[in-house]
């Protein structure tokens, strides 16, 4: 009887040993860095949207330990985070308001991570409609086409208020222009039904006003973008896109039209 009960203290201790251990890889396994601040990315685990400027720019911390997680859409990005499996997320500021709005819990850090200039994407075979679209932008700048634009996504007392519209009776006697976009960067470019709206769906369609082309918006991965106009699938690239050093080496890009700030969503 003595051999019985010392065995079963024995397994009973067994258990609750492993118990403990478990308890303690799990603690281990929830375990995440505090982001408060720029500083504390090293070896944080970042979410970012593939192939956009914060994934280019957070790339540079995985030589100090961080993690990136990569994901096709911004917002699938802002899902992680809000279930913890990212510690912050590293996303253009105007999405990054609209995500946090839709989101409870989660919070802009006042600090900005990068700031930017956002331009079109043409091809290096393509000069001329490189000059032809840099020549409508100005055109448009000075008129007060790209503010009224820009003011009508950006801002509660604007937004919706002035969308930009074709002049009545116009005409396309050039054909069409593709612009290859990834719809889902609100309030760059987003869908309202079925249609892509937002700040470079309308400058797209005043650019090609200017120009005589008729507009059609190709929705597709960002990072498939400029592999798109590289290859003469799309004649233009609009998305909240960044002019780089390293995207100039495939790419080339028009005059900017807007600046953009980076920054961090963590949990509040």
């Amino acid at each position: 009887m003595k051999k019985i009960i010392a065995i079963i203290l024995a397994v009973m201790m067994i258990a609750s040993v492993a118990m403990l251990a478990g308890c303690g890889d799990a603690k281990e396994a929830d375990a995440t860095a505090t982001v408060a601040s720029v500083d504390d990315l090293a070896g944080a685990t970042i979410g970012v949207q593939l192939g956009t400027t914060g994934d280019i720019f957070a790339s540079d911390y995985e030589e100090e330990g961080s993690t990136i997680e990569r994901f096709n859409k911004g917002a699938d990005a802002v899902l992680a985070l809000s279930q913890g499996k990212v510690d912050c997320v590293i996303i253009d500021s105007e999405p990054a308001k609209a995500f946090v709005a839709s989101n409870e819990g989660l919070k802009i850090l006042d600090e900005p991570f990068t700031e930017e200039e956002y331009a079109i994407c043409v091809s290096k075979d393509n000069a001329d409609l490189t000059a032809k679209i840099n020549e409508a932008l100005a055109e448009l700048k000075a008129d007060g086409t790209v503010a009224s634009i820009i003011n009508n996504y950006i801002g509660d007392d604007t937004k919706g208020k002035t969308p930009y519209e074709s002049p009545e009776g116009i005409e396309y006697p050039n054909g069409e222009l593709h612009m290859a976009t990834n719809a889902f960067f609100e309030p760059y470019e987003y869908y309202e039904g079925d249609t892509v709206v937002g700040i470079d769906a309308e400058m797209a369609l005043a650019i090609c006003d200017k120009l005589g082309y008729k507009l059609v918006i190709d929705d597709m991965d960002f990072d498939s973008i400029i592999t798109a106009v590289q290859s003469g699938k799309a004649d233009f690239g609009m998305a909240g896109m960044t002019v780089t050093e390293e995207r100039l080496e495939s790419i080339d890009f028009t005059d900017s039209y807007t600046t953009s700030t980076q920054v961090i969503i963590v949990k509040e």
